[in-house]
């Protein structure tokens, strides 16, 4: 994920808390089953995530390994049940000039045509280590958000459409900007303007696994999704893990917001050895022993519970 461009992490109750989620509901819409993610779910998703860290490692963007993670990730989608799932491969200016990037994309049909957006990156920071896992950024929002997949897939149609994508170039090679970072997530929200997409809600999952959870809404989130974020933790008994923060974060729900969409982060950019610490972040020690399935089942409840509700 990318770096926070002014950290000051808040709990102060604002407006937006009392701005419920957008009522989107159309009345032709059949009733549909309430989702639910359960401990199981946690479990597998803990369970995806390192079966991609070890089949998927290394997986920079811009290099071979990030187009085998893509080719696994199709190949799981499908065999989850979205036989739909394709690789949009795209190039893009980077600061090593013209480069192709691989988004892995799949489409849940739902009653109607306003859709909902669950997005991860999949990618890596290049520089690290030959062999540096990325376990948390940004293997566990990838392995939660094949779960969710499967899970929304299995449970009949959705009231709205689901789209699911894994985003390929949201790490920069050398700073963020124009051309570089953010390359999948751009690339996305561009064509879903172009094909005048209705967007109810984009949803970004990044670093959602660490053991001690504590999820952050940046302030440039769309303000009805933050606090719908909200009220489902409340509805699920998770509000301890989540809150608002005052501070701005560069992720791939930006090139979305730029776009018009509404959008939010899902994040906790708290990863280290100590409260407040994020000294494990693009690291060697981004590993898998720091994560928890129930860190994913916390997160996997309040999306599911955010779709429950949009």
């Amino acid at each position: 994920m990318s770096p926070i461009i002014r950290y000051s992490f808040s709990l102060l109750a604002v407006c937006v808390l009392f701005v419920g989620c957008s009522p989107n509901e159309t009345p032709m819409l059949k009733e549909t089953p309430r989702l639910v993610f359960k401990t199981e779910h946690g479990i597998q998703a803990l369970s995806n995530v390192t079966a991609f860290v070890h089949a998927c490692t290394p997986r920079d963007a811009m290099t071979p390994g990030a187009e085998r993670a893509a080719q696994w990730l199709k190949e799981k989608l499908i065999a989850n049940g979205l036989p739909n799932a394709t690789i949009q491969t795209f190039k893009d200016k980077t600061p090593l000039g013209e480069q192709a990037f691989h988004n892995v994309e799949a489409i849940i049909p739902g009653q109607s045509q306003k859709t909902i957006l669950l997005l991860s990156h999949f990618d890596t920071k290049s520089g690290i280590s030959p062999r540096f896992q990325g376990a948390n950024d940004s293997g566990s929002s990838t392995g939660l958000l094949l779960e969710l997949a499967r899970l929304i897939a299995v449970s009949g149609t959705p009231r709205h459409t689901l789209q699911i994508a894994f985003l390929d170039g949201e790490e920069c090679k050398i700073d963020f900007g124009a051309q570089d970072g953010l390359h999948g997530s751009r690339h996305l929200a561009n064509k879903l303007r172009q094909e005048k997409r209705e967007v109810v809600a984009v949803i970004v999952m990044d670093m959602i696994g660490d053991r001690d959870l504590h999820i952050q809404l940046p302030h440039n989130s769309t303000g009805a999704l933050r606090a719908c974020a909200l009220r489902a933790a409340d509805t699920t008994g998770d509000r301890t893990h989540i809150g608002l923060y005052d501070g701005v974060i560069l992720d791939d729900h930006q090139p979305f917001l730029d776009a018009g969409f509404p959008a939010v982060d899902l994040i906790d950019f708290n990863y280290g050895n100590a409260p407040g610490e994020n000294n494990f972040w693009h690291t060697p020690k981004d590993t898998l022993d720091k994560l928890s399935a129930e860190s994913l089942a916390i997160t996997g409840r309040i999306v599911l519970e955010m779709i429950n509700q949009l």
